[in-house]
């Protein structure tokens, strides 16, 4: 079964990459200037070392020394949301032709120099980012960032590998989203319940949008965001702080800045009522989504709220021991697979999703009435000491053995800077959700989890022979591609 939040790509790609992991918002910068170093800690482990370059590159180092290898990620505040009508998937799109060759580069030798170097390398593309990253031996280092800053400024874009490459992103959009279902029920889910947020829209763009798309597009939007001023360089592993901030300088320091960007948020309005919608498709089961608009760090009124939110979902969805799992799969029977998520982790306000499949021989309202009385029971009764104490120790640990990767913790770090809320907030988790209280999940739940905030979609299976079904989307968190 597809979860929608948890495919964000931070978690696709881990996948990156929604998820997804929690941080509180109260923190401020540690930057003092242009060409200031400061020094924070990392949940308790080595400090993470930063330094803005004269022309507005961000470079965050956290040295990792357990194995010889480092993880060099380029995160670029663009993505999906920041698109308008009549582009979208734009970013998506150049995101695929960033491997198609510089002006001194040829397509493809990008990925060759990487791969002779013994490294692995990727990239992908969210709501809010779009991210590149190269793991190698530690030694190595300077290949990245040698390519990186060619890429930054100097992408050739040729018209001949962009009539190729469209076509590529054509088949990605119907084999991920026309061809599937869950998919396709997602999009239109999302184009129903936000009335104007950016978030209503695809990553991978909608296909008239595709169709019409053409290289001097993409040309345009590369100008105007893929600039030193809006990006973060991250380097985690095997490395002197020091050494890589001198790299950083050598290689990425003479690049341009590029327009000061501040774009303008779409904020959603409230909803005054519930939505519903069908989604016929070809398909062997029906299948539910159910969400409810709630705030992101960025926007919560109260810094706990989030926080809140994220135990909330854990009491329903957190393992064979939560209530989903031991009372609707387990014990009544009436769901197939259900499942929750939450991403505190967006740059705008989101939603709290649920989606499952019901048993066979369960109605899919039958499996809506048992997750509604589940939720009823979040809003009536406290979730006990003991529940709290299991689930919020699960919780934690799981955040705390992400960290035992150099990846996961420069995805991090990169995805805090780009979303606005500053990288030191990954300090924060482990005490905030430790401290959510019971009153706080029902606060939440009472506030939230109401009808006149929901929006319900319910895919209504079409014989699988059908040919003809509704066209669709990516999954929230974007793509990782093979290139």
């Amino acid at each position: 079964m597809m979860k929608p939040l948890f495919a964000t790509a931070l978690v696709s790609v881990l996948a990156a990459l929604a998820v997804q992991p929690l941080f509180a918002a109260e923190a401020g910068s540690a930057i003092a200037g242009n060409g200031a170093l400061s020094n924070g800690s990392f949940a308790n482990g080595p400090k993470v070392h930063e330094r803005v370059l004269d022309n507005g590159l961000k470079v965050l180092v956290k040295r990792d020394d357990r194995a010889p290898i480092v993880t060099s990620q380029v995160w670029y505040k663009v993505g999906s949301s920041y698109e308008h009508g009549g582009v979208t998937g734009v970013s998506h799109a150049l995101e695929h032709m960033m491997f198609k060759g510089t002006e001194r580069l040829a397509p493809g030798q990008f990925s060759r120099i990487i791969a002779e170097h013994g490294g692995d390398e990727n990239a992908f593309t969210g709501r809010d980012y779009t991210a590149y990253f190269q793991t190698l031996a530690a030694d190595r280092l300077e290949v990245a960032f040698e390519l990186e800053a060619d890429r930054m400024r100097n992408l050739a874009l040729p018209a001949d590998e962009f009539a190729k490459e469209i076509e590529v992103v054509k088949e990605e959009r119907r084999l991920r989203t026309d061809d599937d279902p869950e998919a396709l029920a997602f999009e239109q889910f999302n184009a129903t319940a936000y009335a104007a947020s950016p978030y209503r829209n695809p990553i991978i763009g909608w296909q008239s949008d595709l169709d019409v798309m053409n290289v001097e597009t993409l040309r345009d939007w590369y100008q105007m965001w893929y600039a030193p001023n809006n990006a973060t360089l991250v380097v985690v592993g095997d490395v002197d702080p020091t050494e890589v901030f001198a790299l950083a300088e050598q290689h990425f320091g003479p690049l341009e800045s590029g327009p000061a960007l501040q774009p303008r948020p779409r904020a959603e309005p409230v909803q005054r009522g519930e939505k519903r919608l069908s989604v016929a498709a070809p398909a062997k089961e029906p299948y539910l989504l159910m969400g409810w608009k709630t705030p992101a760090l960025a926007d919560a009124e109260q810094g706990w709220e989030p926080y809140a939110l994220e135990m909330l979902v854990s009491v329903l969805d957190a393992g064979a021991s939560s209530r989903f799992s031991r009372d609707l799969v387990r014990g009544d029977r009436v769901a197939a697979s259900v499942g929750a998520s939450y991403n505190a982790f967006n740059r705008l306000s989101g939603m709290l999703l649920i989606d499952g499949t019901p048993a066979k021989g369960v109605s899919v309202a039958a499996l809506e009435e048992a997750i509604l009385v589940q939720l009823e029971r979040l809003k009536s009764e406290l979730v006990t000491d003991q529940e709290l104490a299991r689930i919020r120790s699960q919780l934690i640990a799981g955040k705390v053995y992400e960290r035992d990767s150099v990846f996961y913790q420069a995805m991090l770090l990169g995805q805090l800077e780009t979303v606005g809320l500053g990288w030191e907030l990954v300090d924060e988790t482990v005490e905030q959700l430790s401290a959510v209280t019971p009153e706080q999940i029902q606060r939440v739940a009472q506030r939230y989890l109401t009808q006149e905030n929901r929006t319900v979609a319910l895919l209504q299976p079409q014989a699988m022979e059908a040919a003809d079904a509704p066209p669709a989307t990516t999954m929230t968190g974007g793509a990782r591609h093979v290139h």
